[in-house]
């Protein structure tokens, strides 16, 4: 039960989020989140798909309109896009997901890299596009207990 203070929330006890978003194409969105990423599929219709992406239920909406996410800020060096998704992997499943994607030749929005090393929240990140230009995070805290710290 929450108090409506999310610190008071032990990770133990946080939910599947539930996130939908744009794809101009669904079957290059389905062989990218299910093909290269390894996300299971859920309810399927026409015009979008349920995936398991991590353990939460993202929607792959087809989108008939371009979307323009592209606006960034600097984050340690970095030109991040504003929007973005992903999640937070354990150290080890980081490093896996960031051989895989080396190994099949993708793209990298920034490269694996350490951000903030040496402080509070240090971390293994790396961003990746989907097929319809949506940008994805992957990254892993050095320590966890520090994912929101101050």
């Amino acid at each position: 039960m929450t108090t409506g203070n999310n610190r008071d929330v032990p990770t133990a006890a946080l939910r599947p989020f539930h996130l939908a978003i744009p794809v101009a194409d669904l079957a290059a969105a389905e062989s990218f989140y299910c093909g290269l990423l390894g996300c299971s599929k859920g309810r399927t219709a026409s015009r979008w798909i349920d995936l398991n992406f991590f353990g939460h239920q993202l929607t792959l909406h087809l989108s008939d309109g371009p979307d323009s996410g592209v606006d960034t800020n600097l984050v340690d060096g970095d030109q991040v896009p504003i929007r973005h998704f992903g999640i937070v992997l354990d150290m080890r499943d980081w490093r896996l997901l960031a051989d895989k994607l080396e190994s099949a030749h993708r793209d990298f929005l920034i490269s694996p890299r350490t951000r903030f090393e040496g402080e509070i929240g240090e971390q293994a990140t790396l961003f990746i596009l989907d097929p319809s230009g949506n940008a994805l995070e992957f990254k892993s805290f050095a320590n966890p207990a520090q994912l929101f710290a101050t």
